[in-house]
């Protein structure tokens, strides 16, 4: 049976060569996905081991205890310590160090890779030799004076700089502007990665980063011969316990391991994906080859049955052939693989966040993962044509014609009405919650997925009714649109198999479409809703504030009307965390768009706040009412009882309650600071030298974003491409498997039906006529693949939405009518251009040969 299983597969190789291009599609995402991941991380660890080669221990200060100054704790590391610690034994050099971070201005006045713990700032600390070993000079000279500054190279090629040039930059508070004087090289991966590097001279440094004569750490080289632990002890015994911590280089590389791995594992998720769509996909085309090749060879099987072959053997002979095709897909998508694995970092790379280059590294991993994924998805989807055909009976050797093949079956009904029932059962039911919980999103993917198990279960007893329906269009085309109906409705389960990866794709394309078109929209008109502003004026980090100064000049800036400074803080109530916002009454009505519900905001000062609706339904609270909340964090928290003035609807740009500004300041971890400022201009429409004038207000920091309403609008509306990037990623899947399961069902219908193809010809059907029936098949199975796909794909959108709409008030159905048409019109072509070559073979047929083929 062996002998007769590898028989079969040279004997039907060109026809299971689509099997295995399917296949080997989820193997080469699987693999490759797995090599890139290795090879990702070591180049990171290749890398940050140069960053760690000349360090044997490094002392850091702790965090300061709660209440203590936020300084405190890094006074301890001075150079006093700095040479005390070199007189330890087994130290050979000490190399202070003061880190931070700083953003910079490209020349032309943008802010440069703008990437939140990759733009590092650091003091220049020359040996004594004169020089930082840490970054060698390759250009200039090192920053001697607070207005100086070096950058990496990397850095200056990015921001188009050069020795002499005027930078502007900003650390976490108000810009600067220095002295570029030098250039220099870095091994630090977080800068050769994407990021910028800032030196500055020691002193500037630590009046920056630290306090005046102090470090935020100092490192030590060993002697040759010294053991890192061994001296971590030795340096640790010399540290006040409380204040400051020894670590080894190879804890060091340790943690920067930790955090490749958490890196790269975010990086493999995507592909992943397109990897399970793909073999869910393909799993189909699997079972339809080998189902269509038992049907083929039903004779051949009843003949081996006739002469003593067993049920076990005949199924161990299918999944024989299974194997053989799985590895031959393991093999080709494992090569493949590693061709995805090279490219990976190119693409996932953008310009913030560049990935390191290095060799692949092939590990047991991915190559493990090639052999079962292939292999065993192609095994368990060759098992049920397996277990047809050993229910081959030997009378079947008998027979001089195929049994037509049965196209319903009131088990399958049942089964499939059920899980119809069930599915949408389950999916109406989430429509009322309009809650978009974890809980609520993890039942509507549970009954996306029973609708398309359903949808499968179903088509072929659907295939009958919808094919008749779309046979009025094909009819249109005479006698071969006839005959196309015909064929495809001659074995509805077979045409249904074919239909499936279509189905499948089509509506994960139409269901994420139809989804990420209505958050789009929602986002984009929840982005502007509540804003009346023309222009806001914000932070890129939480973490940094608007200089007051600044609020000062923006309000005397040409052309504008109104300016109103927000604090961003925090308030505890309702048991959770929530957003408060500190704004000016008298100024805010003229750049939000607030919408009270009862109350308003003329009565807000200290000990009065306004909620959102969602808020005050939350705490059981109303205008006039008192909520318990907070806005303090940490040790001194307390609470107090509020008095609500207002209840408003929710605005995304008032955020979960308004307070006075004077006391969310006060009680913001950034005191007498802002976070935004909301500017109304004088009437003049929007304008680049408007947006410019702000610009130069707020000193052309870096650290601030100048956006009009539009900007917010399309940043809002970025938040989709994701979603955009996987959905048409899945078409793409999708129409590659589904084009090759046409091709193949089509070759072999071709073959099974020579002698009819020939008596068309002898009765006078020319060439043509041939290869338009073909065609016209082929756009039958997939216009009915498309529009179950679709079907399934809105109502499962829908469902889906309905909790969306809970999250966002804005949301609404919004369907993609172009999107939607260019799937239908892809579903269409991927039928005629597969049908080319099956329809190009059987007009070739000769008549008198084809009739007289046994």
């Amino acid at each position: 049976m062996l002998r007769t299983a590898l028989r079969n597969v040279m004997a039907h190789k060109a026809r299971l060569v689509m099997t295995v291009l399917a296949v080997c599609l989820g193997v080469a995402f699987v693999s490759g996905t797995l090599v890139f991941a290795d090879s990702t991380a070591a180049a990171y660890r290749a890398a940050a081991s140069k960053n760690f080669a000349d360090i044997a221990v490094s002392v850091t200060a702790k965090d300061p205890a709660p209440g203590a100054a936020a300084n405190q704790s890094t006074s301890v590391l001075d150079d006093a310590l700095a040479r005390k610690l070199a007189d330890v034994p087994g130290v050979a050099a000490v190399r202070p160090s003061v880190d931070g971070s700083a953003t910079l201005n490209a020349a032309d006045g943008t802010p440069l890779r703008v990437n939140t713990g990759s733009n590092l700032a650091a003091a220049y600390v020359p040996g004594k030799d004169g020089k930082d070993s840490r970054s060698p000079l390759i250009e200039g000279r090192a920053p001697s004076h607070r207005n100086e500054l070096a950058v990496d190279s990397g850095t200056a090629t990015a921001g188009h700089f050069r020795i002499g040039d005027t930078i502007t930059l900003a650390t976490d508070g108000p810009v600067m502007t220095k002295r570029l004087v030098g250039i220099v090289t870095t091994k630090d991966t977080r800068v050769t990665a994407g990021g910028t590097l800032a030196l500055f001279d020691k002193a500037t440094a630590q009046r920056l980063f630290a306090t005046p004569g102090h470090y935020t750490g100092i490192d030590l080289s060993a002697t040759p011969g010294t053991d890192q632990f061994d001296l971590s002890r030795r340096v640790t015994g010399m540290l006040p316990a409380d204040r400051a911590e020894a670590t080894t280089g190879t804890a060091q590389a340790d943690q920067q391991g930790i955090l490749v791995g958490t890196l790269t594992r975010g990086y493999e998720k995507l592909p992943l994906v397109f990897a399970g769509v793909s073999l869910f996909i393909g799993s189909f085309l699997i079972i339809n080859t080998f189902t269509m090749l038992v049907t083929r060879r039903t004779r051949e099987i009843a003949l081996l049955r006739a002469i003593g072959a067993s049920r076990r053997q005949v199924v161990r002979s299918v999944l024989a052939e299974a194997f053989l095709v799985g590895l031959t897909a393991s093999a080709v998508g494992f090569v493949l693989g590693l061709g995805i694995a090279s490219v990976l970092p190119d693409v996932l790379s953008t310009d913030g966040n560049t990935l390191p280059q290095g060799p692949l590294v092939i590990g047991p991993r991915p190559v493990m993962a090639a052999l079962g994924v292939g292999v065993g998805v192609t095994v368990l989807a060759a098992w049920l044509p397996s277990r047809k055909a050993a229910k081959v009976a030997p009378i079947e050797a008998m027979r001089t014609a195929q049994q037509p093949p049965t196209s319903r079956s009131r088990i399958r009904a049942l089964v499939g009405l059920a899980l119809l029932v069930l599915s949408a059962g389950l999916l109406i039911s989430l429509t009322g919650a309009k809650d978009a919980s974890v809980e609520n999103l993890q039942s509507a993917m549970l009954g996306c997925g029973i609708l398309a198990i359903a949808l499968i279960v179903l088509a072929p007893l659907l295939a009958v009714p919808v094919i008749r329906l779309i046979g009025r269009l094909t009819g249109r085309f005479g006698i071969t649109g006839h005959l196309a109906q015909q064929n495809a409705l001659r074995d509805p389960r077979r045409t249904a198999a074919t239909a499936a990866t279509l189905l499948i794709s089509t509506a994960l394309v139409a269901g994420l479409a139809v989804i990420g078109n209505s958050t789009g929209q929602a986002l984009d008109h929840q982005a502007a809703a509540g804003l009346s502003a023309d222009y806001v004026i914000s932070t890129r980090t939480p973490t940094t504030g608007i200089d007051p100064a600044a609020v000062q000049r923006v309000a005397h800036t040409s052309g504008v009307r109104t300016t109103s400074a927000v604090t961003d803080s925090t308030l505890f109530a309702g048991g959770g965390t929530q957003n408060i916002s500190g704004v000016d009454p008298d100024s805010v009505n003229d750049v939000m768009k607030l919408d009270f519900v009862s109350g308003s905001l003329k009565d807000l000062g200290p000990g009065r706040i306004a909620v959102s609706h969602t808020l005050a339904r939350k705490c059981g609270v109303s205008a006039g009412g008192k909520l318990n909340a907070s806005m303090r964090m940490g040790p001194h928290q307390s609470f107090k009882q509020y008095t609500v003035v207002g209840v408003y609807k929710d605005n995304p740009v008032a955020h979960d309650a308004l307070g006075a500004r004077s006391e969310v300041q006060q009680n913001s971890f950034l005191p007498h600071s802002v976070q935004r400022i909301l500017v109304r201009t004088d009437g003049s429409a929007i304008s680049p030298a408007t947006e410019d004038r702000l610009r130069t207000a707020v000193g052309n920091n870096p650290l601030l974003k100048v956006q009009d309403r539009p900007e917010l609008v399309q940043e809002t509306a970025g938040t989709m491409s994701n979603l955009l990037t996987l959905m048409y990623g899945l078409l793409a899947i999708g129409v590659v498997i589904s084009s090759l399961g046409i091709v193949n069902t089509l070759a072999m219908s071709v073959a099974e039906r020579t002698r009819e193809i020939g008596a068309l010809r002898a009765l006078g059907m020319d060439r043509a006529g041939i290869r338009r029936m073909i065609r016209l098949e082929a756009v039958t199975v997939a216009a009915f693949g498309t529009l179950l796909g679709l079907a399934g794909g809105l109502f499962g959108a829908w469902a889906v939405g309905s909790l969306a709409n809970g999250a966002m008030e804005h949301y609404a159905l919004a369907l993609p009518w172009g999107t939607l048409l260019l799937v239908c019109l892809v579903s269409l072509t991927i039928g005629a251009v597969a049908a080319a070559v099956p329809a190009r073979r059987a007009a070739a047929l000769s008549p008198l040969e084809a009739v007289a083929e046994t």
